[in-house]
């Protein structure tokens, strides 16, 4: 094969790399912080499960589920706190 056409196909190659993975990189981050928002609540179901006995409870919406999927558990301490001691 002749040089030009190997570099044409690498550069088409390279080309099509770039336009096709950059719409990707979005939706990976999107799928993460959902995973997150989940594991989150899930986070908060065990916190109320366990925690009714001692009369916490933490109400489960997005807005929580976020800050303790994203925050992890300190998030879900300062959830917490803020339950027991602000509201």
């Amino acid at each position: 094969m002749e040089p030009l056409i190997v570099i044409g196909v690498i550069g088409g190659l390279i080309l099509l790399v770039l336009i096709v993975g950059t719409p990707l990189k979005p939706f990976k981050f999107l799928g993460q912080a959902a995973i997150k928002i989940m594991i989150g609540a899930l986070f908060l179901f065990f916190l109320n499960a366990f925690g009714n006995s001692i009369g916490i409870h933490v109400p489960i919406n997005f807005a929580t589920s976020a800050v303790s999927g994203l925050l992890g558990i300190p998030g879900v301490a300062a959830l917490v706190i803020i339950q027991m001691y602000i509201i």
